[in-house]
């Protein structure tokens, strides 16, 4: 089973910039994309369809604002976009699909970079989701979250670590959740096959010629619960997919 996940940062815009090609090209069993930026009456037949998937979204109430869908060639077992959470549930961040092993998260975790307030806002949105993930977790079937989680977790995830130690996404309170993340037992699956620096999938745009230079951060993931270990056998970054800030990252079970 081959899954892709990709912020596109607009759907629309990726559209343009050759997704329904890239899609064709990779074949995926499912495809995750966050930062759709649109809302439920832009959504076209194509984008619904997308080739022949059955997609499943989450909009933001703000529009061109976050948003995420889920493309599914084997149909889910049970999809959700709403689990009681005013933190989780208010800008269209998550689209869960169960298949027979395993619930797949795609989330567009936010972003702690407009201040102290959404710092904590991300913070509470880390611990509850978490929480979610565990519960169905401990009725017996693994988890897969893959997205953009807005955090480099070690110095090795971003090429200048030192002069970031202070900035969004690099701030010691997020990293520690995605270590905390993982001591729980969800596994980043890339780092199961490449251990060392200068893999990134985000690049900023305000810095000129950031990607050409690769000066970037690894801050979307696949991370699967460890009891699904024995099922990964592939992990990647694609950079050199163009069409968004983000690249596509992919992770294939067996």
């Amino acid at each position: 089973m081959k899954l892709i996940s990709w912020n596109v940062n607009g759907i629309r815009a990726a559209w343009k910039k050759g997704l329904p090609e890239f899609v064709a090209a990779e074949q995926p069993d499912v495809l995750c994309v966050q930062e759709t930026k649109i809302q439920e009456d832009q959504i076209t037949p194509e984008m619904k369809d997308l080739g022949g998937y059955r997609s499943y979204w989450s909009v933001a109430e703000k529009k061109g604002y976050s948003g995420v869908a889920t493309y599914s060639k084997p149909e889910p077992l049970a999809v959700a976009t709403a689990f009681g959470s005013p933190v989780l549930d208010a800008e269209g961040r998550i689209v869960q699909t169960e298949y027979p092993d395993f619930h797949l998260f795609n989330v567009y975790f936010p972003n702690s970079g407009m201040g102290p307030e959404r710092l904590a806002h991300k913070l509470a949105f880390y611990d509850e989701f978490l929480a979610l993930t565990e519960r169905l977790r401990a009725a017996g079937k693994g988890v897969i979250v893959c997205g953009d989680v807005n955090t480099a977790h070690t110095e090795m995830d971003l090429a200048r670590p030192k002069e970031n130690e202070t900035s969004a996404g690099f701030m010691p309170v997020e990293r520690e959740w995605v270590s905390k993340l993982v001591a729980h037992g969800y596994l980043d699956t890339f780092r199961i096959f490449v251990s060392e620096p200068g893999h990134y999938t985000w690049w900023d745009v305000r810095r000129v010629g950031a990607r050409a230079r690769n000066v970037g951060w690894r801050i979307d993931y696949f991370f699967v619960s460890e009891e699904l270990r024995g099922r990964v056998k592939a992990a990647g970054i694609l950079p050199d997919i163009q069409g968004s800030d983000h690249c596509p990252i992919t992770l294939l079970l067996g």
